[in-house]
């Protein structure tokens, strides 16, 4: 089949230098409404312009676009907005006042869906004024999968950095500013809450407890679980009689074989005891704490938490990717605001 070419009259000042199927030529203004496409494609009850290729080369595409701007745009009806940057491929379904389309959609049966990839940008990046900037869902697999050399997720929040509804597994080493529980206050639960503070400690302390009752001879056996000293070392005991006095209650007999033994309490006395551990299975061996250590350089002179020594956030360790997170949220505000304006 011969080549095709056709023009409106005024040139747009391009030549094609490769072969062609069809080539529209057009200088008219109008980046994507009337006038300005160089071919336009209609159809009542399929595609409107359809591009196919037999090349199994990556690059060879059915359909290419090479622009300045915009590469390939693609909108639904009515839509009106255009992208603020040089981008490949730009899908709308906006025209500032609440259109309701999809801007782009990617989907496939075993292989990735959508892919986004930069040497030093964002791979993936998601902005809005007001819904989720990205939202990723899975019905049986991970909805959310971040892997990087150094961190595999990042979030910054206002109010929170993060909320989890559900169970939390880290395999890992969890580090904190504080912590506790936030529950639903058992006796007004509908109407107030209760918070806890974590136990901290330098060590890896384990702690256990209980109520024991003394034998006629003031003795009491404390049995322990059976992978207690597999987990545990460097125990410390505390005993507490109920009652009254008992001034000869002391532990008879350390613990060794998954109990120990107390003595020096009355008849039948109850004592409460309690012993700690510090833990000693292999993991823990392998990633002891460092109580006390140095900032490493590129951290010295800053704050995890400025506000609480009574410095500005630009103090802060994570400043610069803070304020990276805060540029983009505006950027997004900004393109909103541009689109009603538009």
């Amino acid at each position: 089949m011969a080549q095709v070419s056709g023009d409106d009259g005024v040139a747009s000042g391009f030549t094609p230098t490769d072969p062609f199927g069809v080539w529209g030529d057009s200088g008219s203004p109008g980046p994507f409404g009337k006038g300005g496409n160089g071919v336009v494609g209609s159809s009542k009850l399929y595609t409107g312009v359809a591009g196919f290729s037999q090349a199994e080369q990556s690059r060879a595409a059915g359909v290419f676009g090479l622009a300045p701007r915009v590469g390939v745009a693609g909108g639904v009806s009515g839509s009106t907005t255009a992208p603020g940057g040089k981008v490949g491929v730009y899908g709308t379904g906006s025209n500032g006042n609440a259109l309701g389309g999809v801007g782009v959609v990617g989907e496939s049966d075993t292989a990735d869906g959508v892919v986004g990839e930069s040497r030093s940008g964002a791979g993936v990046l998601g902005l809005t004024g007001t819904g989720p900037g990205v939202i990723g869902v899975s019905s049986q697999n991970t909805g959310l999968f971040g892997i990087s050399n150094g961190t595999g997720i990042l979030a910054v929040g206002g109010s929170m950095a993060a909320e989890l509804i559900g169970d939390v597994d880290v395999t890992g080493t969890l580090t904190k500013g504080g912590g506790g529980f936030l529950i639903d206050h058992p006796i007004a639960p509908a109407e107030r809450y209760l918070r806890h503070s974590f136990v901290e400690s330098p060590d890896m302390k384990n702690i256990y407890d209980g109520v024991a009752t003394c034998d006629d001879r003031g003795e009491a056996t404390i049995e322990l679980p059976l992978w207690f000293e597999a987990l545990n070392e460097d125990f410390c005991y505390q005993l507490t009689p109920l009652g009254h006095a008992a001034p000869n209650l002391h532990v008879a007999s350390e613990i060794k074989g998954n109990r120990f033994t107390i003595a020096g309490g009355h008849p039948l006395q109850r004592v409460c005891w309690q012993a700690t551990g510090i833990r000693r299975d292999p993991w823990a061996r392998a990633h002891r704490l460092v109580v006390d250590e140095p900032k490493p350089d590129h951290e010295r002179g800053r704050y995890r938490h400025p506000e609480a020594h009574g410095q500005s956030d630009h103090m802060a360790i994570r400043h610069e990717r803070l304020a990276a997170a805060r540029e983009q949220l505006a950027q997004s505000s900004r393109r909103a605001h541009q689109s009603e304006v538009d």
